[in-house]
């Protein structure tokens, strides 16, 4: 008899960039992405029973009316400060492999996982944006390499976490690390996902990665996409766990919510949403199925619209569909976090998908 598979993750992708939630000039909230605004969208998270708390990490923006993503805070300190004012759920970091070296990382992170009680985690990007790279004066490696380095990158992390202190070796064409030594080491094993959709990404995933962060058109292409990734892990002998990033948007009739798609899609930014789409596929095509009206509500995000009831409907499909967790794009996300505890969370215990009960969330 197999074990019951544990329940549906709820997490955020939060605003800590500006326009956050869509490519486009509707509604957007100027203030969103400041820190009091973060601050008060995790508590309200953290009181409704969510678990995990993910950021955006961006050096610059996309152009465009909007300079998509222009403004942003940085993640390390970040989810430090969200860590030390929240107790129990979980936050990551997100870090791009090529700007941090691992060994500085590997102290960040092992620093996080002590001061929260082991609610840290990393989500690792290896890079795209040949603009926000050639700021600092590095060209983007190519796309193969690119997860080489990333590799390399995280089996530094995972051997300063975990072998006797100034034994750990590591040489490659990205780094050299000789008798490795950081201590304290993490108390709890600091999570470790990837947000890489190509092959070259889904290999390092399987081998290494406790989470692949999947990047899906629809709701009907997520079994297929989640199956892929799991079984390159299965055949290593390892697990992993999937998480995708909807984007939630309900009303209280499903032509309502649909028409609000049409406001966003009709004021989109179609020069940030071709930079962003641009930047995405540079070297892999993996987002060759993706148009511009698609990227400018939730930039790539699967839409998850409809009535409350839909809404969890649709959840439990991508549940059912081997998801673990769902990271929500939100059109206002201190209030929508709010009302998605009182209208969609009730559904989603009623339909066995999440925790059977608010404010009290399983550990990531």
């Amino acid at each position: 008899m197999q074990p019951a598979r544990e329940p549906l993750k709820l997490g955020l992708f939060m605003p800590n960039c500006s326009n956050m939630y869509a490519i486009s000039s509707w509604r957007v909230i100027e203030d969103e992405w400041t820190w009091p605004s973060n601050l008060a969208i995790a508590g309200a998270a953290e009181e409704a029973g969510f678990d995990l708390l993910f950021p955006v990490s961006r050096w610059r923006g996309f152009g465009g009316s909007t300079d998509y993503l222009g403004t942003s805070l940085e993640t390390m300190t970040w989810a430090s400060a969200l860590l030390a004012r929240t107790s129990r759920i979980h936050v990551y970091s997100t870090v791009h492999v090529p700007v941090f070296h691992p060994v500085v990382v590997a102290k960040m992170g092992a620093t996080m996982d002590h001061l929260s009680g082991g609610r840290w985690g990393i989500n690792l990007v290896s890079g795209w944006s040949r603009e926000e790279f050639a700021m600092m004066g590095m060209e983007l490696l190519p796309h193969a390499e690119r997860y080489q380095r990333t590799a390399a990158f995280i089996e530094i992390l995972r051997g300063l976490w975990t072998a006797p202190p100034g034994r750990f070796e590591h040489t490659s064409p990205w780094y050299r690390v000789e008798h490795g030594v950081s201590l304290p080491q993490p108390a709890r094993a600091p999570q470790i996902a990837n947000a890489g959709v190509s092959d070259d990404a889904k290999d390092v995933i399987a081998r290494l990665c406790d989470w692949a962060f999947v990047s899906t058109p629809s709701i009907e292409a997520t079994p297929a996409i989640v199956a892929d990734v799991k079984a390159r892990a299965t055949a290593r002998g390892r697990s992993v766990r999937a998480a995708a990033f909807p984007f939630v948007l309900w009303r209280d009739s499903a032509d309502e919510a649909e028409a609000e798609i049409a406001r966003i899609v009709e004021h989109k930014d179609d020069v940030a949403a071709q930079n962003w789409l641009d930047g995405l596929n540079i070297g892999s095509g993996s987002f060759d199925s993706f148009t511009l009206d698609m990227m400018s509500v939730g930039a790539g995000a699967v839409h998850v619209v409809g009535t409350a009831e839909d809404v969890a409907l649709k959840l439990k499909a991508l549940y059912e569909g081997g998801l673990d967790a769902v990271l929500m794009v939100f059109q206002g996300y201190l209030d929508d976090t709010r009302r998605f505890a009182r209208e969609v969370m009730p559904l989603l215990r009623e339909m066995g998908v999440s925790a059977p009960a608010a404010g009290v969330g399983a550990p990531a």
